[in-house]
């Protein structure tokens, strides 16, 4: 029941993550970065905190008597992980949702899923699982497998853009995605997926916290929260440094008061959009907490993620006036990435 549910979680999370961006679509008169830095608050600073007051019993405790050099790692992977989610944004602004999201968490689901699994088998933690585990067991053989399927469907959905970028003229491809760049697009997805997948390792590095906050009390489903305080600092920290330099450049910081906006209705659909991705957080915590396994939690998020986020592209026409060639290369990436998340949680209930 547990691999179930771990599962069921890892689906809402990732319904989460795969739909944050939608909100984003409409914010209107505003600059790329004055929306992304205000949904940025919320998902990274404002519900976190309201998170962890709600479900872990004097967080703030914790984390102030954790060793420093557990809250600096924590903190140093969320920095590297802000500069993967910051380029994330980016390859939904050059890529479209379901391109943009499929190449970036490619590398994503390899990087987050392999190299955890590699640092216990160097630096056993009981409980975890090192890679040389999971070759010598069926079920390590059947994650693995599954890995490698999902990076095949991911393949599979970036030929669909290469097909997408030659049958297209500008005009028609900037219908579904405004700034459509193919190029520009696959460079900032390659820097996101790889970055992005620090936000593992750092709830890896801050393990500890979880464990005393079970200790006092927590319920081990949200034990997940305290860790995401910490980690999700760093990433606003390079976010928020980030869009005060293109706030600068472009001479945007009269976004945020701008009447001639509608600043009320940009304003709650950031937030909204800063929430939703919160959540995506929120529930790997406690779908990872019910598999326990790094490797099997990481994949089964990348791949739902990247699901839901194909079909909202659908959805949104992002692939409109394709070939019905290149539409069934989509569908078909898409189906080889469901079979992936079938095979990683097969694989784990062995």
């Amino acid at each position: 029941m547990g691999v179930v549910l771990g599962i069921i979680f890892h689906f809402i999370g990732g319904f989460a993550s795969g739909s944050f961006y939608v909100p984003f679509r409409r914010v209107r008169g505003w600059s790329w970065e004055s929306a992304w830095i205000v949904g940025g608050v919320f998902s990274w600073l404002i519900v976190p905190f309201v998170a962890a007051t709600l479900t872990v019993p004097d967080f703030m405790g914790i984390i102030r008597s954790t060793e420093v050099s557990t809250l600096f790692w924590t903190y140093f992977f969320g920095l590297l992980w802000g500069i993967g989610g910051l380029t994330f944004g980016l390859s939904m602004r050059y890529l479209g949702m379901s391109l943009g999201m499929s190449v970036a968490l490619g590398y994503c689901s390899a990087f987050g899923a392999l190299v955890p699994s590699m640092y216990y088998a160097i630096n056993p933690v009981a409980g975890k699982v090192g890679i040389g585990e999971m070759f010598a067991s069926s079920g390590g053989q059947m994650i693995l497998f599954g890995v490698l399927v999902c990076l095949a469907g991911i393949a599979i959905c970036g030929r669909a853009g290469m097909l997408k970028e030659r049958e297209l003229d500008d005009a028609t491809k900037k219908e579904g995605v405004a700034e459509f760049n193919l190029v520009k697009g696959l460079m900032v997805a390659t820097i996101s997926g790889i970055l992005s997948a620090c936000f593992n390792f750092g709830i890896e590095a801050g393990k500890d916290m979880a464990h005393v906050a079970v200790e006092r009390g927590a319920n081990p489903l949200f034990q997940n929260n305290v860790i995401f305080v910490v980690l999700l600092w760093g990433g606003l920290t390079t976010n928020f440094l980030w869009c005060m330099l293109l706030n600068t450049r472009n001479k945007s910081f009269g976004d945020y008061r701008n009447a001639k906006s509608p600043l009320l209705s940009n304003y709650g659909w950031a937030a909204l959009a800063g929430t939703t991705w919160f959540l995506q957080f929120f529930f790997y915590g406690m779908g990872e907490s019910k598999l326990g396994n790094g490797a099997s939690s990481w994949i089964l998020h990348m791949a739902f993620i990247i699901l839901i986020s194909s079909a909202w592209g659908l959805f949104l026409k992002e692939w409109k006036g394709v070939s019905r060639r290149t539409f069934a290369t989509v569908i078909v990436g898409i189906g080889v990435i469901l079979l992936s998340v079938l095979l990683v949680g097969w694989g784990n209930s062995m």
